[in-house]
């Protein structure tokens, strides 16, 4: 019989979302997931890749860091590898009807032979996860039921999972997930914007800052940031409990959106997984409304990724080097570019340092891409050797900045014009005009004084025509 069939046989899928089960090859690193699943009981679900197929385990009170607890673990049939992006509701009244969370994931590696470990009742293992790490063990001590066991290691003790309460996947939470489905019905508690539903519009995500103060800053900002931002493959940074909150790092599609598009690429695996990018306001507002607050882009558009166009250099300094330096090294990288007859333009960070932006056709690859921008960063360093550094190590910063030209790599992104920073102090990366640069500090422009500038004469007006 089918490892998957009576995964299949309890599920009926024109009523369920969950993926159909098919049996699929393994990958050369082992996945796992952990899913908090709140069904009839609340209980949390670990899966562990083998053999095209994940061996799956329910454990009611979850995994602990604490060598002492013994969590029980009732093995349960198993699922298909494409279950560990399985996040949503299953309908009340259909197996396991209740709300599913991907509450952690990463790569497993077993320390022996599953396939004789899991028939002789004891496994041992490594979890790389965002969440758990470490050494751990799977004891068998009655028929289906078995034990979990945190070994004694040296990997991080992090808080009790009980205060993990938002998805690693998406950074929702087990009620914004239950609340997705009923988002087309817009409540009094939910604001409206783009023919979006907006959940939780008063949360503060900084200070006085709530969720629906950036939906309306990027619904009204979107005209000036579209353009540097449609038809690019982006990651997005969700902040759902706020600033103080976790905060998590996302480039794969993980739902079809009004206004989003897709694109399957190859990982690291080989396999293909979704990629997306905006295509509108819409795209722009969804976005933000599953809590995406700050917008990282490609150097190449969708449709011609090979053929990177815009190119991106971060100056990032020591954190001692006073302003006056940063705003030099800003000038010396001009001179540079004028030099090379290359239009630049420059922009704040938001954070410590500027970037300097240039668009061009002439470098036709991304190998020529990445070593152009090296070039550069090398000329500087070679020039100025006490100023400036082309090596990422935080060592070699000391006194000097950190000419980063590695984001101009294919994969890589960088953060798009009049993007939020989810930071301490939620700043814009804003676009300003060269001659601002003695005026306008990196860190210094918020929301409110981003909307007041888009009533000025556009800084990167002819961005597009140049190079």
């Amino acid at each position: 019989m089918n490892k998957l069939t009576k995964y299949n046989e309890k599920r009926n899928f024109k009523k369920t979302k969950e993926p159909i089960g098919k049996k699929t090859p393994s990958h050369k690193k082992l996945h796992f997931v952990v899913q908090h699943h709140l069904a009839r009981k609340d209980h949390y679900d670990l899966r562990l890749e083998w053999k095209g197929t994940m061996i799956s385990f329910a454990v009611p009170k979850g995994p602990s860091y604490n060598p002492k607890d013994k969590r029980l673990a009732i093995h349960v049939e198993d699922h298909p590898l494409s279950y560990r992006h399985f996040e949503g509701t299953i309908p009340k009244g259909e197996y396991g009807g209740g709300t599913v969370m991907v509450w952690d994931e990463g790569y497993w590696e077993p320390l022996g032979n599953p396939s004789k470990d899991f028939k002789n009742g004891l496994v041992k293992f490594i979890l790389r996860g965002k969440r758990l790490r470490g050494h751990w063990t799977l004891v068998s001590f009655k028929e289906d039921n078995w034990l979990l066991i945190k070994e004694k290691d040296n990997a991080y003790v992090y808080k009790d999972i009980l205060e993990y309460n938002t998805s690693v996947k998406t950074g929702r939470t087990m009620e914004e997930i239950a609340n997705h489905s009923k988002r087309k019905k817009n409540s009094k508690k939910e604001g409206m914007i783009e023919g979006i539903s907006i959940t939780n519009p008063k949360k503060k995500i900084y200070a006085s800052v709530t969720k629906m103060d950036i939906v309306n800053y990027y619904q009204q900002v979107a005209k000036r940031m579209l353009p540097y931002m449609e038809k690019r493959l982006i990651s997005v940074i969700r902040s759902p409990e706020g600033i103080k909150g976790d905060i998590f790092f996302k480039k794969h599609l993980d739902n079809d959106n009004k206004g989003i598009g897709k694109i399957k690429i190859k990982n690291e695996d080989g396999n293909r997984e979704d990629y997306y990018y905006i295509k509108d306001v819409s795209g722009l507002i969804s976005e933000v409304q599953r809590n995406s607050f700050e917008f990282h882009i490609w150097g190449s558009h969708v449709h011609t990724l090979n053929h990177p166009d815009y190119l991106v250099f971060d100056l990032d300094p020591d954190e001692k080097l006073d302003l006056k330096r940063v705003r030099e090294g800003v000038l010396d990288l001009k001179k540079i570019l004028d030099e090379l007859k290359l239009t630049s333009f420059l922009k704040t960070s938001g954070g410590k340092g500027y970037h300097v932006v240039v668009p061009t056709q002439k470098l036709k690859t991304w190998k020529s891409f990445r070593e152009f921008a090296k070039n550069i960063a090398d000329l500087m360093e070679a020039k100025w050797p006490e100023k400036y550094t082309s090596n990422v190590r935080k060592e070699n910063r000391k006194h000097r900045i950190f000419i980063d030209w590695i984001r101009n790599t294919k994969g890589a992104t960088s953060v798009a014009p009049y993007s939020l920073r989810i930071r301490k102090n939620l700043r814009v990366s804003m676009p300003i005009r060269w001659s601002e640069l003695g005026k306008v500090k990196p860190n210094e422009i918020t929301i409110e004084m981003a909307l007041k500038r888009l009533k000025r004469k556009d800084p990167w007006e002819n961005f597009f025509d140049v190079n």
